[in-house]
C-alpha cells in the first residue's frame, strides 16, 4: 500500500486537494491530522486536560464563554470547547515565546494524534487500499515524511495570493494575525523545493496560484502517474503476505532516511 503524504501550508489549497482524493474518482482513504487534532482535544481527553492545565492560568479566554447555549461545564459535561482563536493567539508568531507556547501544544498535541494516524493507516492496509492519504500541514516538520512512500505539496509561488486567500477565508483574522500564522509555519516555497528533491516518483509538487480547474488537471496527471506504480494486486499480495509488507515498509523507510540526509546536507551546504 502506498502511504501518500500531503502537506502544503496555510491557505495553499491543501484542504481542496485533499477533498478531491478521497472523493471520486479517485475515492482514496483519508487520514487527516487536523480533524485527529481537533479530536484528541475534545473536552474529557487527555489532551484537553493538558491544555486547560497549562494554558488555562495565562489565557483566561482559552475556554468558549458560558451562555445560554453553553453551559458552564459544556454541552457533554466534561467542559467547555477550547477557544480556538484565542489559543492560536498564544502559539502562533515567530517570537520566542510564541514558539515555546507551540512547542508545549505540539508536545501535547503530536503524540495522540500519531497514535490515531497508525491505528487508521493500519486499517487502510487490512482493507486491501492501494493508497491512503496522510493530510498532514507540519509533514516535514514532524518527520512523518519518513513513512511516506510519495510526497504531495500543494503550494504557491506568489505569497500575495497565499495572503489574501487567507484573509478571504478567515475574515475575523488582522493582516497581522494573518501573517503571523504564515509565519508560524515552513515557508511553502522551502516546502516545495525539498518535496521536488526527493526525486522521480518520490515527490510532486502542485503549483496553485492558478484555478481550481487547473489543479484538477494538475493533480490528475499526478495520481495516474502513481497509479501505475503501484496496481491493485501489490496491494492484495502486501495484505496476503504480512512479513513481505514490512519488508516492503522497511526499505521505503530507509530510503527516506537517505533523501533526508542529502537534503539536510545540501541545507547546510547553501
Amino acid at each position: 500500500m502506498l502511504l501518500i503524504g500531503l502537506t502544503g501550508s496555510i491557505a495553499t489549497g491543501k484542504s481542496t486537494v485533499s477533498a478531491l482524493l478521497s472523493s471520486a474518482p479517485y475515492s482514496l482513504p483519508l487520514v487527516d491530522a487536523d480533524v485527529l487534532a481537533r479530536q484528541v482535544v475534545e473536552p474529557g481527553t487527555k489532551g484537553y486536560k493538558a491544555i486547560v492545565q497549562h494554558f488555562g492560568p495565562t489565557t483566561p479566554d482559552l475556554l468558549v464563554a458560558p451562555s445560554e447555549s453553553m453551559p458552564e461545564n459544556g454541552p457533554s459535561g466534561k467542559g467547555r470547547p477550547l477557544n480556538r482563536p484565542a489559543l492560536g493567539k498564544r502559539v502562533f508568531g515567530d517570537s520566542e515565546e510564541r514558539k515555546k507556547d507551540r512547542a508545549v501544544l505540539n508536545g501535547i498535541v503530536h503524540p495522540a494524534v500519531r497514535k490515531e494516524m497508525g491505528r487508521l493507516i493500519l486499517r487502510s492496509y487490512l482493507q486491501g487500499n492501494w493508497a491512503v492519504v496522510l493530510d498532514v500541514p507540519l509533514l516535514f516538520e514532524s518527520s512523518l515524511d519518513r513513512f511516506c512512500g510519495t510526497v504531495v505539496v500543494v503550494a504557491v509561488r506568489d505569497p500575495d495570493i497565499q495572503m489574501k486567500r487567507l484573509m478571504d477565508r478567515d475574515s475575523h483574522l488582522s493582516r497581522e494575525d494573518a501573517e503571523n500564522r504564515v509565519r508560524s509555519q515552513t515557508d511553502v516555497r522551502e516546502k516545495a523545493r525539498r518535496c521536488e528533491a526527493r526525486g522521480l516518483h518520490k515527490g510532486a509538487v502542485l503549483w496553485n496560484d492558478g484555478t481550481k480547474e487547473e489543479l484538477q488537471v494538475n493533480l490528475d496527471s499526478v495520481v495516474t502517474s502513481l497509479r501505475k506504480r503501484s496496481p491493485w494486486w501489490w496491494s492484495w499480495l502486501l495484505v496476503a503476505f504480512p512479513p513481505f509488507a514490512v519488508l516492503s515498509a522497511g526499505w521505503a523507510y530507509w530510503q527516506n532516511i537517505q533523501i533526508n540526509k542529502r537534503w539536510q546536507q545540501e541545507s547546510e551546504d547553501r
